[in-house]
């Protein structure tokens, strides 16, 4: 099982590093170019799943409705990346346009229930699932977006952009290897036994620490090479890290709630040793939104 999931991850982390490095230095004046069709297509593919894992328990949100929806969410996030004409407007608070975009996922979730209503007592049901997922994948994942088009207004806005988007992916991750073999080792008591038997309070306080290791390469080794700003404090970074990781535990368990809701392991199968697309992004859904709150109010950032 461990062979299989370090094959899964260098298989995702590879394409993913390259298109960061082409996102940096070959970006065209335009920082998200190469990773915003990457963020698109991973909440597609994230979407369909909360779909398949809703539609196993004979519920019908509207498929097409939770696409666009998501569509709108994401290109919305990412306007100053893609439109082609001056995007002052939409910079100054892109939140409100963001907000606009769910509202107008929303109407298109009604009017799709509206099309295809036949008898009472399912349609609150499924706008309500409709709404949800929008909003759960590409309302959470527009935050991710967002990390990496923050300090754009800086002239090393787009060294900024990375290393908050680096720093976020990699306390992450570094804390759910270090949850997973920290539990392993060492693991007793049980953190949450009826969404998640295998994940442990032990592992948990693993993960934190990995989490400031992680985020301390990202700030201390990455970031120098990028920008010649000095790093944050270490308790800047330590605090960062800890509710960014903790975050991203709360996202793997919302996860597990909905898979055991639902009655199903993975939310699908096709990554090799890591379940699917939902099983990977869940911890970044909740992170990247805690994330951005620290880079907003300058805990950590240009100095």
């Amino acid at each position: 099982m461990l062979r299989w999931r370090l094959i899964g991850a260098a298989a995702i982390i590879i394409p993913v590093v390259t298109l960061c490095w082409l996102d940096f230095s070959w970006n065209f004046g335009r920082p998200g170019i190469w990773l915003l069709p990457l963020a698109v297509a991973i909440a597609i593919a994230a979407s369909e799943e909360v779909l398949w894992l809703l539609r196993a328990k004979q519920l019908r949100p509207a498929g097409w409705a939770c696409h666009v929806g998501t569509l709108l969410v994401l290109g919305t996030a990412g306007l100053s990346i893609w439109w082609p004409f001056d995007t002052t407007a939409f910079s100054t608070d892109p939140s409100k346009w963001i907000l606009f975009a769910l509202a107008a996922g929303m109407v298109v979730s009604l009017i799709s229930e509206m099309r295809r209503y036949e008898k009472p007592g399912w349609a609150i049901v499924h706008v309500g699932l409709t709404i949800f997922t929008i909003a759960y994948v590409g309302g959470l994942m527009s935050f991710v977006i967002r990390l990496r088009l923050v300090h754009s207004e800086l002239p090393d806005g787009n060294a900024w952009g990375m290393i908050a988007l680096l720093s976020m992916i990699v306390a992450t991750k570094t804390s759910d290897a270090g949850a997973y073999f920290t539990g392993r080792l060492f693991g007793r008591t049980k953190l949450a036994p009826n969404l998640s038997p295998g994940k442990t309070v032990e592992g948990a306080i693993g993960g934190l620490v990995a989490a400031v290791f992680g985020a301390w390469i990202v700030f201390a080794v990455v970031a120098p090479q990028l920008t010649t700003s000095e790093p944050p404090a270490f308790w800047r970074l330590c605090l960062y890290a800890v509710c960014v990781a903790i975050a991203g535990m709360i996202g793997d368990l919302a996860e597990s709630l909905f898979k055991r809701d639902m009655e199903s392991k993975d939310s699908s199968t096709w990554l090799i040793g890591l379940g699917g697309v939902l099983d990977v992004l869940d911890s970044m859904l909740l992170a990247a939104p805690m994330a951005l709150f620290f880079w907003e109010i300058g805990l950590v950032g240009p100095r």
